[in-house]
């Protein structure tokens, strides 16, 4: 079997609805790297979209799974209850307090998280309404379609969650050149207020959920007095604060959490992707006072928390302690800002470089207007790198936006030869 037998199988078989972001194939991957079914070595840009930061099957993962799986699949939380939960949640608590004590939940996919978190905000208040942002992605359920703003994602899926409000995002490239940070932050949150008069009450909200780094929107960053200033507003109106982190969390932004580098405390947190290696473990984390309101069984489901995923995320967390993830990522993450500044003197095309962390990207452009997108040029950038074998994908509302998500582990070496490529076809391209 080839790469293009297995890809008209997958037509053939697979629904047409889910989603082909590159044609690569995969029979074997390790660290950074990943070998097709012809063959073929691979770069890995993507880490299965932010997944393993750890790398492609850590040694000490794989083992737990195997252990594990030796002694029980599954007897669902809800049912018996077994010690890799409880060991998990008490890591979590202990890696995110929220305030004086800390509660957590286990789900499966970072949507699952959105979803409860909104409950768990809902019951607390007593409130229906949510505001969330232009340009942000929460998942593709009911709630997180609904809180999710890019249209195609949600094409024909309506009537969607009510009491659902979004207000534009804190992003400065877009809507405040010419601005000082500080001016731009006074603009964002007199506009939050003034919205409040004019599209939901702020005593009808329950919670206010962000990104703090727009994940599939960008990669654009809030501005942190920003947050600090939306903190005050919450704070001011009882409305709970929330942090979607499910693409920043674990190492991605050389921390943590992107909450760490804001220097602000949410009331709630959702997290996923990074936290267990490829397996589908997701978490809900707040403030105990808040967690506890939910009523007994409106949080729950057959495989939260399965057992299996309790201890790859366990040794997960341990393997990205012992290998000391975060200063991987502000290692790579400076040498692929460094290598993006050097590419945006050299291609006008380029309209912006940003990044936090190893969470990086390149936004390409017309006329050098932050207003003109140049999706077409992303596009053909990807396909380029792909005859390359190298695996990059896009991001932002018109997918202009050249994201790096590789996996933490990755080597210097191996790092710098995906960004000549990019810079090679680049120019390739363009000249």
């Amino acid at each position: 079997m080839n790469s293009t037998e297995l890809l008209e199988r997958r037509k053939q078989a697979v629904a047409n609805g889910v989603g082909v972001f590159n044609t690569a194939t995969v029979s074997y991957a390790e660290g950074a790297s990943i070998k097709d079914v012809d063959g073929n070595e691979l770069i890995d840009f993507v880490a299965g979209i932010g997944v393993v930061n750890a790398g492609h099957c850590p040694p000490p993962v794989v083992e737990a799974i195997k252990s594990q799986a030796e002694k029980f699949i599954h007897t669902s939380f809800n049912v018996v209850t077994y010690e890799p939960y409880v060991a998990l949640c008490e890591k979590l608590n202990q890696l995110f307090p929220h305030g004086k004590e800390t509660k957590s939940i286990l789900v499966n996919t970072g949507a699952e998280a959105v979803e409860n978190a909104i409950k768990i905000a809902k019951q607390a208040t007593g409130r229906s309404a949510v505001l969330c942002y232009s340009g942000a992605f929460h998942g593709r359920t009911m709630m997180a379609m609904t809180l999710t703003s890019r249209t195609s994602y949600s094409a024909g899926c309506g009537p969607f969650a009510p009491e659902v409000y979004r207000i534009d995002y804190p992003n400065r490239y877009k809507k405040g050149q010419g601005l000082t940070e500080e001016a731009f932050v006074e603009q964002e949150l007199r506009r939050l207020r003034k919205f409040f008069k004019t599209h939901v009450r702020a005593e009808d909200l329950a919670a206010i959920i962000i990104e703090l780094v727009q994940g599939e929107g960008g990669f654009h960053i809030a501005p942190k007095a920003y947050v600090k200033g939306l903190r005050e507003i919450c704070d001011e109106y009882g409305i709970l604060l929330i942090f979607d982190e499910v693409q920043t969390g674990f190492g991605r932004t050389a921390a943590w959490g992107a909450m760490n580098h804001h220097e602000v405390l949410p009331d709630l947190s959702t997290w996923a992707k990074a936290m267990g290696s490829g397996m589908p473990i997701a978490s809900v984390i707040g403030k105990a006072e808040i967690m506890d309101k939910a009523a007994k069984g409106t949080i729950g489901g057959t495989y939260i928390g399965n057992p299996i995923a309790c201890a790859a995320s366990l040794a997960t967390i341990q393997y990205m302690e012992e290998i000391q993830i975060n200063e991987k990522a502000k290692r790579i993450g400076g040498l692929i800002m460094s290598r993006f500044q050097a590419m945006k003197q050299k291609f006008d095309a380029i309209g912006d470089v940003r990044g936090l962390g190893a969470m990086c990207a390149m936004e390409f452009v017309k006329n050098n207007d932050p207003h003109q997108a140049d999706h077409d040029l992303c596009d053909r950038l990807i396909k380029a790198c792909a005859k390359k074998n190298l695996i990059v994908i896009s991001a932002g509302v018109h997918k202009n936006v050249l994201r790096i998500l590789a996996p933490l582990v990755i080597s210097e070496e191996l790092l710098n030869k995906g960004l000549d490529i990019i810079e090679s076809e680049l120019e390739g391209i363009l000249h």
